[in-house]
């Protein structure tokens, strides 16, 4: 049955028909908590209307558990591919780690998008072949932000910050870290990441990811899951990937923000909530992230490291003439980060690295790709420069954990 025959589902079509009628004056009387400029508020409508130019109707739609719409939009009309006069680039199987992953203590993330799933209108949370889901994006959510640069940028407090790459001065007291990192040519890397929910509350955001990076200004791509109630309007964590060209200064995007990301599998939704979260003490689920430069292109693989689990790539095209364009990172990095100005939120499951297996959050079998080809087991450094918040400890063991690490802490106030 098509969304548009179930009378109380939030309808595509009328969707975007009421951004193309909405006018400054009548949204700001209805939201007068939220006041947007009119030029600021013309740019916002124009970017919406952009990111599903050409697309009257989509052929599925679905809300997830937390009450995010999905539309499912044909792989050529997705943002970053309209336009385009070839087809998407096709992927290849990134590098075997070097040594076994047998069967781990943890379980894995089971893919998001599944039609065995079912949303509270009946209909199947999955997208059709030749689809993938783009979380809708409402002119409130981008108003909250003011401004459509402000919506872009990682975080609503101003510039986005890598953990060693940014200068300190950019903003160093609201972004917290605890990480671990090896400074080492690289086409990518790999990690299970394991999942949590911590409480973000009020503050703004908490976070466990990969990043890898090179330049000054330096320029990511990056993956993981995040908690962020203030862009996805739920405490649950969720599927994030982000990218910058230029320091977080004038370029990059969450997700399908904007047109940067080419998504080439339907089984996932970035911005989607991931579930089941690990337990205190219970049972641990997490999450295999890959990212590797081949044909071009920064590829995501989620799930494992062959072409099944490849999800979509961003074109080193965007990074013009910087490091990354031509796969030449030079630092991998994984672990937490948390925003906010006053008080800090819990990092991972909240509990400190030496809270060990089943009580502190964790990266597991933390692998790299060398520029020479291959992959190689990383050997990494801790990094906790807030430790009286939030802690990194880095170990090796046998497989299937080999090099990994314990990160996180409680957050509060004074994370000096």
């Amino acid at each position: 049955m098509s969304p548009r025959n179930e009378p109380h589902f939030p309808d595509f079509s009328a969707f975007i028909d009421g951004v193309r009628a909405m006018d400054h004056a009548r949204f700001s009387a209805a939201r007068p908590a939220t006041p947007v400029a009119a030029e600021d508020f013309d740019a916002l409508k124009a970017h919406i209307q952009s990111l599903y130019a050409g697309i009257e109707d989509v052929p599925h739609s679905f809300v997830d558990d937390n009450g995010q719409i999905f539309d499912c939009v044909p792989v050529g009309s997705q943002p970053a591919l309209r336009g385009a006069t070839e087809p998407p680039a096709a992927p290849v199987d990134a590098p075997a780690a070097p040594g076994p992953d047998v069967a781990p203590q943890s379980l894995p993330l089971l893919q998001q998008l599944r039609s065995d799933r079912i949303d509270k209108f009946g209909h199947a949370m999955a997208c059709p072949p030749g689809t993938i889901a783009l979380r809708r994006i409402t002119l409130d959510e981008l108003a909250r932000r003011g401004t459509l640069r402000d919506f872009f940028q990682k975080s609503p407090l101003g510039t986005g910050r890598h953990p060693r790459l940014s200068p300190p001065a950019v903003q160093a007291g609201i972004h917290k870290y605890a990480h671990a990192y090896q400074i080492a040519g690289n086409l990518g890397g790999h990690s299970f990441i394991n999942v949590w929910d911590p409480n973000v509350g009020s503050q703004i955001f908490s976070l466990s990811q990969q990043w890898y990076a090179a330049g000054s200004p330096v320029q990511t791509v990056e993956c993981g899951w995040q908690v962020y109630p203030g862009k996805y309007g739920t405490t649950q964590p969720c599927l994030f990937i982000y990218w910058t060209a230029d320091g977080y200064q004038r370029t990059g995007c969450y997700n399908h923000d904007c047109s940067a990301f080419v998504q080439t599998n339907s089984n996932w939704a970035f911005g989607g909530t991931l579930g089941p979260v690990s337990v205190l003490g219970g049972a641990q689920y997490e999450l295999e992230v890959t990212w590797y430069f081949n044909g071009g292109n920064w590829w995501l693989y989620l799930g494992g490291t062959t072409v099944g689990n490849a999800v979509g790539y961003y074109p080193g095209s965007l990074f013009g003439s910087g490091p990354l364009a031509s796969g030449a990172a030079s630092d991998v990095d994984y672990g937490g980060e948390v925003v906010d100005n006053t008080a800090w939120p819990p990092m991972g499951s909240g509990q400190f690295a030496s809270a060990g297996w089943q009580f502190a959050a964790y990266h597991r079998d933390v692998v790299y790709y060398p520029t020479a080809g291959g992959a190689a087991q990383a050997s990494l450094t801790a990094s906790q420069p807030s430790a009286n918040c939030f802690t990194c400890a880095v170990q090796h063991a046998a497989p299937p954990w080999n090099e990994y690490f314990f990160h996180g802490g409680p957050g509060g106030t004074g994370c000096t």
